[in-house]
């Protein structure tokens, strides 16, 4: 069963530096792939808006790959932001070995990146509010040590 491991780096250089990690322990260059926003988007007519069509394919085809609809939101704005997305997938260790490789140079913790908070009119300051436990969705693993997520499939 195949598994990918996916981070969020803040630009190029650290993604270029997995890219450089990941090659040295043996994944192919067809099992990596480096995901940026476009320079320049060609428009495919009058009405096209390109970053947005951008954002919504990369939108779709994350929730297709398995990530939850909040999660894909978050990747995309962190690649609005000149954040750089790698996937690397293998099996079993290879993928493991991936996330920590990834988490090495820095990946980025999607929940950080995440708009703030709403301020609500009357609510209690200190009250806590229940976070989500991002490990219970079913096909996605998060990988100890930092942001980087391992999605089977």
């Amino acid at each position: 069963m195949a598994k990918t491991a996916v981070g969020l780096f803040e630009n190029s250089g650290s993604a270029d530096g997995v890219v450089r990690d990941l090659t040295a322990k043996g994944f192919l260059q067809k099992d990596i792939r480096v995901l940026g926003e476009p320079v320049e988007m060609p428009g495919s007519g009058l009405m096209s808006t390109p970053h947005t069509d951008f954002e919504v394919d990369l939108i779709r085809d994350l929730t297709a790959f398995g990530v939850v609809e909040g999660d894909a939101e978050a990747y995309v704005q962190g690649v609005r932001r000149g954040g750089v997305m790698v996937f690397a997938t293998g099996t079993g260790k290879n993928a493991d070995q991936a996330a920590e490789i990834m988490n090495c140079h820095g990946a980025l913790e999607i929940e950080k990146i995440n708009a703030p908070r709403p301020v609500l009119p009357n609510a209690d300051i200190d009250e806590k509010i229940p976070v989500r436990d991002p490990s219970t969705q079913i096909g996605r693993v998060r990988s100890p040590g930092s942001g980087a997520r391992l999605f089977v499939w």
